[in-house]
């Protein structure tokens, strides 16, 4: 709800209310930036990249090697909140953990927003045919086995949604690589991350066809 709207609101108790108004529309300033402040963001985001970030995963968040995550384009929240997990060990990584422990929530927001805005590089798919098997079962689901449509948490153009932590899927950004063998590693064991793992539950023809699918939607190396 809206500052202003909440504002309106009756309440028995005007004091209680007056906090929470207050409380309310000081987060939302804190959501948005004055140009002074977003010059310094991108200023901070920089200086992490330049001096961390682009090893593995490039300056513009196109990493060199399908080993390391392609971020260009990714939603700002999504790596915002992989960064404060591998911070607070929700997510494991030897290697990301010394990475993020002398970074703020603020300088992962910085990043993700950074990430964010980079354009990500389109590659062509190579098996067209394949690719729309796995399309059917990426918006429709298999109703004959039970499996749900990977739509239903990525939404029907693969862009992901954001308030269900459901990464974009039509962008150059592959969290664990984007080559085919890797996608359907992540389909199969869900990477410890939010997506649950469909080992044993899909087949191996249905989990090719999906890696193609998917993999067309963004390109991959």
């Amino acid at each position: 709800m809206k500052p202003m709207l909440f504002a309106m609101m009756s309440c028995t108790d005007g004091c209680a209310v007056r906090r929470v108004v207050v409380q309310a529309c000081l987060g939302w300033a804190l959501l948005m930036p004055t140009p002074g402040s977003a010059a310094s963001e991108a200023e901070r985001a920089k200086e992490i990249v330049e001096g961390k970030c682009f090893i593995c995963h490039g300056t513009d968040g196109e990493s060199s090697s399908p080993v390391f995550p392609r971020l260009a384009g990714q939603h700002a929240s999504y790596v915002a909140r992989q960064l404060a997990d591998y911070k607070s060990g929700r997510r494991k990584s030897d290697t990301m953990r010394p990475m993020v422990e002398d970074l703020s929530p603020s300088d992962f927001a910085a990043l993700g927003r950074y990430f964010e805005s980079r354009q990500p590089i389109a590659h062509a798919a190579d098996d067209a045919e394949f690719a729309q098997v796995g399309r059917f079962i990426f918006q429709r689901g298999n109703p004959y086995s039970g499996i749900p449509s990977c739509a239903s948490c990525h939404g029907p153009d693969g862009k992901g949604k954001q308030d269900q932590g459901a990464p974009n899927l039509a962008d150059e950004i592959w969290l664990y690589g984007g080559s085919k063998p890797a996608i359907v590693e992540s389909i199969r064991t869900g990477r410890g991350g939010m997506m649950p793992a469909w080992a044993g539950r899909l087949d191996p023809v249905t989990l090719k066809s999906l890696a193609v699918y998917v993999h067309s939607l963004g390109g991959g190396k």
